[in-house]
């Protein structure tokens, strides 16, 4: 059977799969089990269980639920109002006043937490109908926190980057160093996008500034043991005192002590934590058992390898190559999770990237952002989904006042392309 009708049978299965509901992990387990049996006399079960077995037992793994139930104690303190009274006095002056909170906010949480829907769900909670009450515009206070809250993807620690990680065989710590820079300047991008707004529209916008800005001191008295919690997981894998699980089991330690500092944190709270992790961990886990099970499928068939020949076959450069994977990453992302688009297409991309010489800390970064779209494109970005929840407003007008936020990560993308440094420089210094 020829690797065209391979390629269709698979494809077709999956969409449909996908289309009727199926869960992401079981649509690629069943997909993988019928090319199994149509491309291969090799025992399922016993294949199955090999896979799954290799996928699952990576010492590195281990980071992800850690991390995980950090973000989940955090959802469930003060977090949200610490933040936002934390940065709003600081933050109110600059030209879009205290819409720059939400993406502020965003990257504190980010760093703390490494979910993208935590952070939009986290910051949104307390922001939104302060904002809200302080008449600025809705479509940018939705914007902003849909593009500000994808950087929990990509500032570390990212529970994306940990399976990138994992799936291309290459060091976490250094992609959390690579990913560092990267997420902080396109956070500074989506504060200048908030000041050139704010200028242009300086006619019509006249938000009601009514913020207390007292006890400037116990502001920043909140924000410390944050800031604290951050330095000491970020700066224990910088350093190389701890090791991503190690820093990960000291993240889940301060989250426990800050909540309890905040009295937030109460029995049920704690068991919800646990829970809400628990589901969580268990559906990453699903989704890449079901895509290890995919990837030996298709091995099987010859797929990766036809692909990765015909697009060699194309001579494209470097940068063509670049051009056309973003191009596939967001059409991709209109349809799978960005999680999903990861694990699913790293065994064919994988020796693609790295047959053209590029440094996969500084592709892990790039995907991140990619993915991050994603997140923010209809009809599956669970970032809307969240905003909606939050909001009521319908997935239209959601999708529209996020638009900006997409065209600012496309730019960021051809940014970092053309200055690889911003990713590849903290690694090689810290590695010396």
């Amino acid at each position: 059977m020829s690797e065209a009708l391979s390629i269709i049978i698979f494809l077709s299965t999956l969409f449909v799969l996908l289309g009727i509901g199926v869960w992401v992990g079981a649509a690629l387990l069943l997909t993988a089990i019928l090319g199994m049996a149509l491309f291969t006399s090799a025992p399922i079960g016993d294949s199955m269980a090999v896979t799954i077995w290799g996928e699952q037992s990576s010492w590195t793994l281990t980071a992800l639920p850690l991390f995980i139930w950090m973000g989940e104690i955090l959802f469930r303190s003060k977090l949200s109002e610490t933040l936002f009274r934390g940065l709003a006095p600081f933050l109110r002056r600059l030209p879009g006043g205290l819409l720059h909170v939400n993406v502020g906010a965003s990257a504190v949480f980010a760093a703390i937490s490494g979910s993208s829907a935590a952070t939009v769900a986290t910051v949104g909670k307390m922001s939104i109908p302060e904002l809200q009450q302080r008449n600025y515009p809705e479509h940018m206070i939705i914007g902003t926190l849909s593009g500000a809250g994808t950087l929990g993807l990509l500032i570390p620690p990212s529970i994306s980057m940990i399976i990138f990680g994992v799936t291309v065989n290459e060091s976490i710590s250094k992609l959390f160093m690579a990913a560092m820079i990267p997420g902080l300047c396109l956070a500074l991008m989506f504060m200048i996008y908030i000041v050139i707004w704010a200028k242009l529209n300086r006619a019509r916008f006249n938000p009601v500034e009514d913020l207390d800005v007292s006890h400037l001191g116990r502001r920043v008295l909140d924000l410390a043991p944050v800031l604290l919690l951050i330095i000491g997981v970020i700066g224990s894998i910088y350093s190389g005192i701890a090791t991503a699980t190690e820093a990960a089991a000291l993240g889940v330690l301060g989250a426990i002590l800050l909540s309890l500092s905040q009295r937030s944190m109460t029995w049920q709270s704690f068991t919800d934590s646990i829970m809400g992790s628990v589901r969580t961990t268990a559906m990453i886990m699903f989704i890449l058992m079901g895509a290890g099970f995919l990837s030996l499928a298709m091995g099987f068939t010859g797929i990766p390898r036809a692909l990765a020949e015909t697009i060699e076959g194309w001579k494209l450069s470097p940068l063509a190559l670049i051009a056309i994977l973003t191009v596939f990453y967001i059409i991709l992302g209109c349809f799978l999770d960005g999680l999903s688009s990861i694990v699913l297409t790293m065994a064919v991309i994988e020796p693609m990237v790295r047959a053209a010489g590029f440094d996969m800390l500084w592709f892990g970064v790039y995907l991140m952002i990619v993915v991050e779209m994603a997140q923010i494109t209809p009809p599956i970005g669970f970032n809307l989904f969240v905003l909606q929840g939050m909001t009521g407003r319908d997935m239209g007008f959601i999708s529209k006042a996020s638009f900006p936020m997409f065209l600012v990560m496309c730019v960021f993308v051809v940014i970092l392309v053309m200055v690889p440094g911003l990713a590849t420089w903290l690694p090689e210094v810290l590695s010396k």
